[in-house]
Protein backbone atom coordinates (compact mmCIF):
# COMPACT_ATOMS: atom_id res chain seq x y z
CA UNK A 1 0.00 0.00 0.00
CA UNK A 2 1.51 3.03 -0.99
CA UNK A 3 1.83 5.66 1.48
CA UNK A 4 0.73 9.46 1.09
CA UNK A 5 4.09 11.71 1.11
CA UNK A 6 3.16 15.27 3.07
CA UNK A 7 3.46 18.12 1.13
CA UNK A 8 6.77 19.76 0.65
CA UNK A 9 6.91 22.95 2.59
CA UNK A 10 7.61 25.87 -0.03
CA UNK A 11 9.40 28.69 1.69
CA UNK A 12 10.02 32.29 0.41
CA UNK A 13 13.39 32.70 2.34
CA UNK A 14 15.52 31.06 0.58
CA UNK A 15 14.80 33.09 -2.75
CA UNK A 16 14.43 36.48 -0.49
CA UNK A 17 17.37 35.46 0.55
CA UNK A 18 19.18 34.92 -2.80
CA UNK A 19 17.72 38.42 -4.13
CA UNK A 20 19.20 39.70 -1.26
CA UNK A 21 22.69 38.70 -1.35
CA UNK A 22 22.15 39.78 -5.30
CA UNK A 23 21.69 42.80 -4.11
CA UNK A 24 24.24 43.28 -1.64
CA UNK A 25 26.85 41.49 -3.10
CA UNK A 26 27.92 39.12 0.34
CA UNK A 27 30.57 41.72 0.78
CA UNK A 28 32.33 39.54 3.63
CA UNK A 29 32.74 43.13 5.25
CA UNK A 30 29.17 44.26 5.60
CA UNK A 31 27.59 43.45 8.92
CA UNK A 32 24.19 42.22 8.90
CA UNK A 33 22.40 45.52 9.68
CA UNK A 34 24.54 47.24 6.08
CA UNK A 35 23.10 44.23 4.28
CA UNK A 36 19.35 44.95 5.64
CA UNK A 37 19.80 48.45 4.84
CA UNK A 38 20.98 48.02 1.64
CA UNK A 39 18.06 45.83 0.96
CA UNK A 40 15.73 48.68 2.64
CA UNK A 41 17.01 51.37 0.85
CA UNK A 42 16.51 49.41 -2.77
CA UNK A 43 13.05 48.46 -2.11
CA UNK A 44 12.64 52.47 -1.96
CA UNK A 45 14.08 53.38 -5.12
CA UNK A 46 11.76 50.38 -6.22
CA UNK A 47 8.67 51.78 -5.11
CA UNK A 48 9.39 54.98 -5.84
CA UNK A 49 9.61 54.66 -9.83
CA UNK A 50 6.88 51.86 -9.71
CA UNK A 51 4.41 54.59 -8.52
CA UNK A 52 5.82 57.09 -10.83
CA UNK A 53 6.07 54.75 -14.24
CA UNK A 54 2.68 53.18 -13.43
CA UNK A 55 0.57 56.95 -14.61
CA UNK A 56 3.01 57.21 -18.06
CA UNK A 57 0.64 55.00 -20.13
CA UNK A 58 -2.34 56.81 -18.66
CA UNK A 59 -0.93 59.99 -19.89
CA UNK A 60 -2.77 60.38 -23.84
CA UNK A 61 -5.84 58.91 -21.61
CA UNK A 62 -5.59 61.85 -19.79
CA UNK A 63 -4.97 64.42 -22.82
CA UNK A 64 -7.62 63.05 -24.07
CA UNK A 65 -10.29 62.99 -21.21
CA UNK A 66 -9.52 66.88 -20.52
CA UNK A 67 -9.36 67.85 -23.82
CA UNK A 68 -5.80 69.23 -23.58
CA UNK A 69 -3.36 70.17 -26.19
CA UNK A 70 0.47 68.75 -25.64
CA UNK A 71 1.29 72.52 -24.61
CA UNK A 72 -1.18 72.61 -22.28
CA UNK A 73 -0.70 69.34 -20.81
CA UNK A 74 3.03 70.90 -20.81
CA UNK A 75 1.98 73.26 -18.57
CA UNK A 76 0.04 70.65 -16.36
CA UNK A 77 3.32 68.94 -16.09
CA UNK A 78 4.98 71.81 -14.95
CA UNK A 79 3.75 70.90 -11.47
CA UNK A 80 5.97 67.92 -11.04
CA UNK A 81 9.45 70.08 -11.74
CA UNK A 82 8.13 73.08 -9.27
CA UNK A 83 7.57 70.71 -6.90
CA UNK A 84 10.50 69.14 -6.61
CA UNK A 85 12.11 72.03 -6.52
CA UNK A 86 10.55 72.77 -3.76
CA UNK A 87 10.93 69.48 -1.93
CA UNK A 88 14.58 70.02 -2.66
CA UNK A 89 14.60 73.34 -0.63
CA UNK A 90 12.49 72.34 2.07
CA UNK A 91 14.64 68.76 2.36
CA UNK A 92 18.07 70.64 2.57
CA UNK A 93 16.69 72.54 5.95
CA UNK A 94 14.85 69.26 6.96
CA UNK A 95 17.39 66.49 6.46
CA UNK A 96 20.12 67.70 9.06
CA UNK A 97 17.32 67.86 11.64
CA UNK A 98 14.99 64.74 11.21
CA UNK A 99 17.65 62.73 8.90
CA UNK A 100 17.22 60.34 5.85
CA UNK A 101 15.31 57.60 7.58
CA UNK A 102 12.50 59.84 8.95
CA UNK A 103 12.10 61.78 5.84
CA UNK A 104 12.01 58.64 3.71
CA UNK A 105 9.14 57.33 5.99
CA UNK A 106 7.14 60.63 6.10
CA UNK A 107 7.66 61.61 2.74
CA UNK A 108 6.40 57.79 1.21
CA UNK A 109 3.24 58.39 2.62
CA UNK A 110 2.66 61.66 1.69
CA UNK A 111 3.66 60.20 -1.82
CA UNK A 112 1.04 57.64 -2.09
CA UNK A 113 -1.60 59.60 -0.39
CA UNK A 114 -0.53 62.71 -3.66
CA UNK A 115 -1.06 59.80 -6.45
CA UNK A 116 -4.86 59.90 -5.49
CA UNK A 117 -5.35 63.47 -6.03
CA UNK A 118 -3.43 63.15 -9.64
CA UNK A 119 -6.30 60.36 -10.63
CA UNK A 120 -9.08 62.70 -9.51
CA UNK A 121 -7.89 65.60 -11.36
CA UNK A 122 -10.47 66.76 -13.84
CA UNK A 123 -8.78 70.04 -15.56
CA UNK A 124 -5.89 71.31 -16.47
CA UNK A 125 -5.27 73.08 -13.57
CA UNK A 126 -6.49 70.76 -11.52
CA UNK A 127 -4.01 68.80 -12.73
CA UNK A 128 -1.18 70.70 -12.29
CA UNK A 129 -1.99 71.45 -8.48
CA UNK A 130 -2.05 67.30 -8.07
CA UNK A 131 1.36 66.96 -9.85
CA UNK A 132 2.80 69.83 -7.81
CA UNK A 133 1.64 68.18 -4.38
CA UNK A 134 2.77 64.59 -5.87
CA UNK A 135 6.27 66.26 -7.32
CA UNK A 136 6.69 68.03 -3.89
CA UNK A 137 6.57 64.53 -2.11
CA UNK A 138 8.34 62.35 -4.98
CA UNK A 139 11.25 65.25 -4.41
CA UNK A 140 11.69 64.30 -1.06
CA UNK A 141 11.88 60.84 -1.04
CA UNK A 142 13.96 61.53 -4.23
CA UNK A 143 16.46 63.50 -1.91
CA UNK A 144 15.93 61.53 1.35
CA UNK A 145 16.69 57.94 -0.58
CA UNK A 146 19.65 59.14 -2.04
CA UNK A 147 20.96 60.52 0.97
CA UNK A 148 20.13 57.22 2.77
CA UNK A 149 22.12 55.76 -0.21
CA UNK A 150 25.12 58.04 0.56
CA UNK A 151 24.86 56.76 4.52
CA UNK A 152 24.42 53.11 3.96
CA UNK A 153 27.14 53.55 1.09
CA UNK A 154 29.84 55.23 3.76
CA UNK A 155 28.89 52.34 6.26
CA UNK A 156 29.73 49.69 3.71
CA UNK A 157 32.62 51.02 2.21
CA UNK A 158 31.45 49.60 -1.12
CA UNK A 159 30.04 51.64 -3.75
CA UNK A 160 26.45 50.33 -4.27
CA UNK A 161 24.49 53.62 -6.64
CA UNK A 162 24.54 51.03 -9.43
CA UNK A 163 22.28 48.64 -8.42
CA UNK A 164 20.12 50.99 -6.33
CA UNK A 165 19.37 52.78 -9.36
CA UNK A 166 19.19 49.61 -11.74
CA UNK A 167 16.20 49.24 -8.76
CA UNK A 168 15.33 52.11 -9.92
CA UNK A 169 15.31 50.79 -13.18
CA UNK A 170 13.74 47.61 -12.66
CA UNK A 171 11.02 49.44 -10.72
CA UNK A 172 9.96 51.87 -13.83
CA UNK A 173 10.10 48.93 -15.83
CA UNK A 174 7.79 46.94 -13.57
CA UNK A 175 5.36 50.29 -13.25
CA UNK A 176 5.23 50.57 -16.98
CA UNK A 177 3.83 47.33 -17.07
CA UNK A 178 1.36 47.54 -14.85
CA UNK A 179 0.16 50.91 -16.24
CA UNK A 180 -0.05 49.52 -19.93
CA UNK A 181 -1.88 46.35 -18.13
CA UNK A 182 -4.30 48.43 -16.30
CA UNK A 183 -4.78 50.55 -19.49
CA UNK A 184 -5.71 47.56 -21.49
CA UNK A 185 -8.02 46.28 -18.61
CA UNK A 186 -10.13 49.71 -18.79
CA UNK A 187 -8.91 50.43 -14.66
CA UNK A 188 -8.91 54.25 -14.06
CA UNK A 189 -5.86 56.17 -12.53
CA UNK A 190 -6.94 56.78 -9.36
CA UNK A 191 -7.75 52.79 -8.46
CA UNK A 192 -4.68 52.07 -9.80
CA UNK A 193 -2.73 55.04 -7.97
CA UNK A 194 -4.55 54.15 -4.79
CA UNK A 195 -3.51 50.33 -4.79
CA UNK A 196 0.10 50.56 -5.74
CA UNK A 197 0.00 53.64 -2.96
CA UNK A 198 -1.04 51.56 -0.51
CA UNK A 199 1.26 48.46 -1.21
CA UNK A 200 4.44 51.19 -1.96
CA UNK A 201 4.23 52.74 1.59
CA UNK A 202 3.82 49.63 3.52
CA UNK A 203 6.52 48.02 2.23
CA UNK A 204 8.85 50.91 2.65
CA UNK A 205 7.50 51.63 6.42
CA UNK A 206 8.01 48.08 6.95
CA UNK A 207 11.88 47.99 6.20
CA UNK A 208 12.34 51.25 7.17
CA UNK A 209 13.27 49.77 11.01
CA UNK A 210 16.27 48.34 8.98
CA UNK A 211 17.90 51.80 7.76
CA UNK A 212 20.42 53.96 8.91
CA UNK A 213 20.67 56.80 10.70
CA UNK A 214 22.94 59.69 9.12
CA UNK A 215 24.53 60.20 12.41
CA UNK A 216 25.84 56.96 12.22
CA UNK A 217 24.44 56.47 15.58
CA UNK A 218 20.82 54.35 16.14
CA UNK A 219 18.52 56.75 16.12
CA UNK A 220 17.77 59.56 13.18
CA UNK A 221 20.00 62.78 14.82
CA UNK A 222 22.04 64.35 13.59
CA UNK A 223 24.48 66.71 14.38
CA UNK A 224 23.50 70.64 13.68
CA UNK A 225 23.55 71.66 9.79
CA UNK A 226 26.96 72.70 8.82
CA UNK A 227 27.84 75.20 5.87
CA UNK A 228 29.01 72.22 3.51
CA UNK A 229 32.25 72.84 0.95
CA UNK A 230 31.93 74.45 -2.28
CA UNK A 231 31.29 72.83 -4.98
CA UNK A 232 34.07 72.13 -7.83
CA UNK A 233 33.56 72.85 -11.66
CA UNK A 234 34.06 69.18 -12.01
CA UNK A 235 30.98 68.28 -10.26
CA UNK A 236 29.30 71.03 -11.38
CA UNK A 237 30.14 69.27 -15.07
CA UNK A 238 29.25 65.70 -13.39
CA UNK A 239 26.16 67.55 -12.39
CA UNK A 240 25.25 68.67 -15.70
CA UNK A 241 25.57 65.70 -17.03
CA UNK A 242 23.26 63.67 -15.14
CA UNK A 243 20.85 66.56 -15.90
CA UNK A 244 20.92 65.96 -19.57
CA UNK A 245 20.54 62.11 -18.85
CA UNK A 246 17.61 62.29 -16.88
CA UNK A 247 15.61 64.95 -18.77
CA UNK A 248 15.92 62.07 -21.67
CA UNK A 249 15.01 59.84 -18.82
CA UNK A 250 12.10 61.71 -18.36
CA UNK A 251 11.21 62.47 -21.78
CA UNK A 252 10.78 58.79 -22.25
CA UNK A 253 8.67 58.59 -19.25
CA UNK A 254 5.96 61.15 -20.52
CA UNK A 255 6.12 61.48 -23.98
CA UNK A 256 6.79 58.15 -25.29
CA UNK A 257 3.39 56.82 -25.25
CA UNK A 258 2.06 60.01 -26.36
CA UNK A 259 4.09 59.61 -29.37
CA UNK A 260 3.33 55.81 -30.10
CA UNK A 261 0.14 56.43 -30.20
CA UNK A 262 -0.69 59.92 -31.30
CA UNK A 263 2.25 60.41 -33.95
CA UNK A 264 2.51 56.77 -35.02
CA UNK A 265 -1.27 55.75 -34.41
CA UNK A 266 -0.37 52.35 -32.39
CA UNK A 267 -3.26 51.54 -29.75
CA UNK A 268 -3.22 53.31 -26.03
CA UNK A 269 -1.88 49.74 -24.47
CA UNK A 270 0.81 49.16 -27.38
CA UNK A 271 1.42 52.95 -26.18
CA UNK A 272 2.37 52.02 -23.04
CA UNK A 273 5.52 49.51 -24.01
CA UNK A 274 7.48 52.40 -25.38
CA UNK A 275 8.70 53.53 -21.64
CA UNK A 276 8.62 49.55 -20.59
CA UNK A 277 11.04 48.71 -24.12
CA UNK A 278 13.12 52.05 -22.41
CA UNK A 279 13.43 50.76 -18.83
CA UNK A 280 13.85 47.40 -19.68
CA UNK A 281 16.82 48.26 -21.64
CA UNK A 282 18.02 50.32 -18.82
CA UNK A 283 17.90 48.27 -15.73
CA UNK A 284 19.65 45.36 -18.04
CA UNK A 285 22.64 47.73 -18.58
CA UNK A 286 22.80 48.82 -14.69
CA UNK A 287 22.88 44.98 -13.73
CA UNK A 288 25.10 43.74 -16.10
CA UNK A 289 27.36 46.71 -17.40
CA UNK A 290 29.78 45.86 -14.32
CA UNK A 291 31.48 43.56 -17.21
CA UNK A 292 31.94 46.46 -19.59
CA UNK A 293 32.68 49.23 -16.81
CA UNK A 294 35.77 46.63 -15.68
CA UNK A 295 37.05 46.24 -19.43
CA UNK A 296 36.59 50.29 -20.33
CA UNK A 297 37.42 53.63 -18.89
CA UNK A 298 34.11 55.57 -18.74
CA UNK A 299 36.17 57.64 -20.79
CA UNK A 300 35.65 55.10 -23.52
CA UNK A 301 32.52 53.05 -22.95
CA UNK A 302 29.93 56.07 -22.46
CA UNK A 303 30.52 57.78 -25.53
CA UNK A 304 30.11 54.64 -26.96
CA UNK A 305 26.72 53.91 -25.47
CA UNK A 306 25.68 57.50 -26.51
CA UNK A 307 26.20 57.60 -29.80
CA UNK A 308 24.58 53.95 -29.52
CA UNK A 309 21.43 56.19 -28.59
CA UNK A 310 21.75 58.72 -30.36
CA UNK A 311 21.85 56.73 -33.96
CA UNK A 312 19.18 54.03 -32.69
CA UNK A 313 16.59 56.88 -31.72
CA UNK A 314 17.67 59.53 -34.54
CA UNK A 315 16.88 56.66 -37.15
CA UNK A 316 13.90 56.02 -35.33
CA UNK A 317 12.50 59.49 -35.62
CA UNK A 318 13.54 59.44 -39.54
CA UNK A 319 11.61 55.84 -39.76
CA UNK A 320 8.51 56.68 -37.79
CA UNK A 321 7.27 53.08 -37.75
CA UNK A 322 6.50 51.64 -34.42
CA UNK A 323 8.81 48.81 -34.45
CA UNK A 324 11.45 51.47 -35.01
CA UNK A 325 10.24 53.68 -32.21
CA UNK A 326 10.65 50.67 -29.87
CA UNK A 327 13.83 49.75 -31.23
CA UNK A 328 14.87 53.40 -30.32
CA UNK A 329 13.75 53.47 -27.16
CA UNK A 330 16.04 50.43 -26.41
CA UNK A 331 18.77 52.22 -27.99
CA UNK A 332 18.12 55.10 -25.70
CA UNK A 333 18.00 53.01 -22.36
CA UNK A 334 20.77 51.24 -23.38
CA UNK A 335 22.98 54.59 -24.01
CA UNK A 336 21.47 55.95 -20.94
CA UNK A 337 21.94 53.40 -18.25
CA UNK A 338 25.46 53.92 -17.25
CA UNK A 339 25.57 57.33 -17.13
CA UNK A 340 24.54 58.72 -13.90
CA UNK A 341 25.71 55.42 -11.37
CA UNK A 342 28.90 56.36 -13.60
CA UNK A 343 28.91 60.36 -12.53
CA UNK A 344 27.92 59.41 -8.67
CA UNK A 345 31.24 57.37 -8.95
CA UNK A 346 32.85 60.05 -10.53
CA UNK A 347 32.29 62.77 -7.84
CA UNK A 348 32.90 60.35 -5.19
CA UNK A 349 36.49 59.64 -6.41
CA UNK A 350 36.67 63.72 -6.95
CA UNK A 351 35.78 64.32 -3.34
CA UNK A 352 37.40 64.07 -0.35
CA UNK A 353 36.05 62.26 2.70
CA UNK A 354 34.52 65.21 3.83
CA UNK A 355 33.02 66.16 1.01
CA UNK A 356 31.68 62.89 -0.47
CA UNK A 357 28.45 63.37 0.72
CA UNK A 358 27.51 67.16 -0.86
CA UNK A 359 28.98 66.40 -4.28
CA UNK A 360 26.89 63.30 -4.97
CA UNK A 361 23.83 64.94 -3.62
CA UNK A 362 24.36 67.94 -5.71
CA UNK A 363 24.92 64.93 -8.93
CA UNK A 364 21.71 63.39 -7.70
CA UNK A 365 19.57 67.11 -7.31
CA UNK A 366 20.70 68.34 -10.66
CA UNK A 367 19.41 65.34 -12.28
CA UNK A 368 16.57 65.49 -10.46
CA UNK A 369 15.66 68.66 -11.63
CA UNK A 370 16.57 67.59 -15.57
CA UNK A 371 14.04 64.34 -15.17
CA UNK A 372 11.14 66.54 -14.11
CA UNK A 373 11.77 69.68 -16.23
CA UNK A 374 12.44 67.81 -19.35
CA UNK A 375 9.12 66.46 -20.29
CA UNK A 376 7.25 69.59 -19.98
CA UNK A 377 10.09 71.47 -22.15
CA UNK A 378 9.17 69.17 -24.69
CA UNK A 379 5.64 69.71 -24.44
CA UNK A 380 5.90 73.44 -24.97
CA UNK A 381 8.40 72.79 -28.05
CA UNK A 382 6.36 70.00 -29.44
CA UNK A 383 3.15 72.56 -29.63
CA UNK A 384 5.43 74.56 -31.28
CA UNK A 385 7.10 72.42 -34.25
CA UNK A 386 5.78 68.52 -33.55
CA UNK A 387 6.15 66.14 -31.36
CA UNK A 388 8.13 63.85 -33.47
CA UNK A 389 10.13 66.99 -34.15
CA UNK A 390 10.56 67.65 -30.54
CA UNK A 391 11.92 64.81 -30.00
CA UNK A 392 14.97 65.12 -31.48
CA UNK A 393 16.13 67.17 -28.38
CA UNK A 394 16.94 63.46 -27.14
CA UNK A 395 19.35 62.15 -29.98
CA UNK A 396 21.22 65.94 -30.00
CA UNK A 397 22.07 65.60 -26.40
CA UNK A 398 23.13 62.15 -26.67
CA UNK A 399 26.13 63.51 -28.52
CA UNK A 400 26.67 66.36 -26.16
CA UNK A 401 26.94 63.78 -23.43
CA UNK A 402 29.45 61.61 -25.87
CA UNK A 403 31.59 65.25 -25.86
CA UNK A 404 31.49 66.12 -22.40
CA UNK A 405 32.19 62.75 -21.21
CA UNK A 406 35.29 62.11 -23.38
CA UNK A 407 36.43 65.39 -23.31
CA UNK A 408 36.01 67.12 -19.85
CA UNK A 409 38.24 65.28 -17.96
CA UNK A 410 35.09 64.94 -14.93
CA UNK A 411 35.10 61.23 -15.85
CA UNK A 412 38.82 60.33 -15.87
CA UNK A 413 40.56 58.91 -12.64
CA UNK A 414 42.03 61.77 -10.33
CA UNK A 415 45.46 62.63 -12.32
CA UNK A 416 45.05 61.11 -15.18
CA UNK A 417 44.24 62.48 -18.74
CA UNK A 418 41.95 61.24 -20.88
Amino acid sequence: MAVACPPRRVSWRPCARRVSRFIVSELPCDTAANARATVAVAVTFFAQAVLFASWTAHIPNVEATLRLSDGTLGSALLGLPIGSVTAMVLSGWLLPRLGSRSMIRISIAGYALAGIGVGMADSAVALFAALFFWGLMQGAVDVSMNTQAVTVEQARGRPIMSRLHGMWSLGGFAGALVGAGAVAAGIGLTVQLTVLGIVAAVAVEALSRNLIGDSGASGDRVSAPRRGPRLSAVVLVLGGVAFASMLCEGAAADWSAAYLRNELGTTAATAGFGYAAFALAMVSMRFSGTGLQRRFAPTVLLPVLALVFACGMGGALIIREPIAALAGFVCMGIGLGLVVPSAFSAAGRRATESNAGPSIAAVAALGWCGFVSGPPAIGHLADVVGLGNALWVLPALAVLLAVVVRFSGAFSEPGVRN
